[in-house]
Formats: C-alpha cells, sequence, structure tokens
C-alpha cells in the first residue's frame, strides 16, 4: 500500500484591508466584494484626471463596486529623460487633494523616494511602492510608519513567494494594512507574462493581492508612445483570469484617449471599455463564489 501523499488543495490565510476617507470606505479581502483601483497612469493634466474620476465614480456607484482612484503624480521609471514625468509633487498633490475633496474617495499615487513620503501621506490615502522599488527597505519603513495603507507591486523579477520579506519589513512598523499587485514576470528580454499562481502565493502571506493586467500587456524596448509598445487587446483576457485564479481586487490604468496618454499610451485601457468589462469581471467573481473557494474547489450554487 502506498504511503505517497501529494497537496491537491491550497488554504490561503485571513486577508484584510480598508482604507476610508470622507465617508467612504473601501475593504478589500476576505469575505468583501471586488473592488478597483483605476485611473490614468500619470496625471496628463488636471482637466484629464477629473474627467476620468468623474466617470469611474458614476459606473462604479452605480454596479456597487469599491474603487481607490489611481493617478501617479511622478512617474520616474521612463525610458528616456525626455520622456513625461508627470506634474510632480507639489501641484500632482494638490490635484489629487482636490479631486478627493471633490469626488470624496480614496486616492492612491507613487512614492518614489523616502524624502517624499511624509508629504504625500498628507494627502494621499494610500501609497503606492513601485515594482522596482519593492525592495527597498527604507521606502518600505518610511512608508510603514506613516500609518497610511500601502499598495506594493510585485517587482517582476521576483518570485511571488519572495515578497514575504516586503512585507514582513511593512510589518515591522506595526502597519498591517498592506495590499501586493501582481504585475506580470520576466520573460526573456522586454516580454512579461502573467503567472496567475502568485495570486494565492501572495494570499497565503495573510494579504489581499490585486492583479494588474494592464502592466503585463507592455511591450518593453518600444516607445509606450508607439501603438506597438502594447498588447490592450488581451487586458479582458488577463483581468478575467485574475479573479477566476482568486483576485481580491483589479488594477486597471484607463484613459479616455490612449493614444495621446504622456505615459503608457499603449497598454491602458480605453474607459469607454471599462464599465463593461468591471460587469464580466463582476459576473466572474459571483461564478467562483469567493477567492478561497478556488483553491479548495468549493461548489458554487448560481
Amino acid at each position: 500500500m502506498s504511503d505517497k501523499s501529494r497537496i491537491e488543495t491550497v488554504e490561503i490565510a485571513p486577508r484584510h484591508f480598508v482604507v476610508k476617507t470622507a465617508g467612504r470606505e473601501v475593504r478589500i479581502g476576505s469575505n468583501e466584494p471586488l473592488a478597483v483601483i483605476a485611473g490614468p497612469c500619470v496625471m496628463d493634466s488636471r482637466d484629464l484626471v477629473f474627467q476620468t474620476a468623474r466617470r469611474l465614480v458614476e459606473i462604479c456607484d452605480r454596479l456597487g463596486v469599491g474603487l481607490i482612484f489611481k493617478s501617479s503624480y511622478e512617474k520616474d521609471n521612463r525610458g528616456s529623460e525626455k520622456n513625461w514625468t508627470g506634474p510632480m509633487k507639489s501641484e500632482g498633490l494638490t490635484i489629487l487633494k482636490d479631486l478627493r475633496r471633490e469626488f470624496g474617495i480614496p486616492v492612491l499615487s507613487d512614492i518614489h523616494r523616502q524624502e517624499d513620503v511624509e508629504e504625500a501621506a498628507e494627502v494621499l490615502d494610500v501609497l503606492q511602492i513601485p515594482a522596482y522599488l519593492c525592495q527597498q527597505t527604507s521606502l518600505l519603513l518610511a512608508c510603514g510608519k506613516t500609518g497610511r495603507p500601502l499598495n506594493v507591486k510585485k517587482g517582476q523579477f521576483l518570485a511571488p513567494e519572495n515578497m514575504a520579506g516586503a512585507v514582513s519589513k511593512i510589518r515591522s512598523t506595526g502597519n498591517q494594512n498592506i495590499l501586493l499587485t501582481e504585475r506580470g514576470a520576466c520573460f526573456g528580454y522586454n516580454r512579461l507574462v502573467a503567472d496567475l499562481r502568485s495570486i494565492p502565493i501572495m494570499q497565503e502571506l495573510g494579504v489581499p493581492v490585486v492583479m494588474d493586467s494592464t502592466h503585463i500587456v507592455r511591450l518593453y524596448g518600444i516607445s509606450s508612445a508607439d501603438p506597438l509598445g502594447g498588447e490592450p487587446r488581451f487586458v479582458p483576457h488577463l483581468t478575467l483570469a485574475g479573479v477566476a485564479a482568486g483576485a481580491d481586487a483589479l488594477f486597471i490604468e484607463t484613459h479616455p484617449n490612449p493614444l495621446s496618454a504622456k505615459c503608457d499610451a499603449a497598454s491602458q485601457l480605453n474607459l469607454v471599455h471599462f464599465e463593461n468589462l468591471l460587469k464580466m469581471a463582476m459576473n466572474v467573481r459571483q461564478a467562483i463564489g469567493k477567492p478561497e473557494y478556488v483553491g479548495t474547489m468549493q461548489p458554487v450554487t448560481l
């Protein structure tokens, strides 16, 4: 008689994240509905940011989906020193502060350096650590010490289990309010692929996991201003696959006219498609019941 055994199910840990602002509360994780982090990659202009936010709020309120608005005031990782890097901290934080007041929604932006943390934390509801900086200990600790909710994007050069280091660093500050975002893994030069195992593996760390499908379709080595620099037609496939794999939330960079965007023009989702994609994602979530059911293969009654 064989004494062999194997692991056939995935038991993911309880996960909780919450952000509150202006009377709104967005909860992500165990026993919570699907939520979304969405907005233009970088602030092209004040008008563009407000136009996009107004539409996103209208859609998410109607569908009952928790929204965290994302747009970076600075994009430090550009292919050329001539590329647009955003309005920068002072102007950008003012725009996000005004947007937060206007729409009453939580706002998120990237933080690139330790000296920006204190000022950014006075405005932002969620501080985001860019993928290339996810191992930057001083930045993680400084952001953690603010007590603000954090979203850490998984480096495309890391295995998902290696994000335990980032989580541990933040938790050492007493901050437990953490999201991890899957945004693809390196597949040779200039291309990313989605390893959907990353979602349950990072959930096993006891944090909610977000699926970012808009960065995975970017084709590096080609300017993001060139239509050949991305494959946005695959954003729906990756988004829905992420939800089916148990993602707790979605990260979708979206723009009303992507080809005019000053950053990631080739990969952002056209805003006109956002509502239908979100509806499809909600249907997939309904089909799986909740992320915990995927790994344990519990049946769902529709």
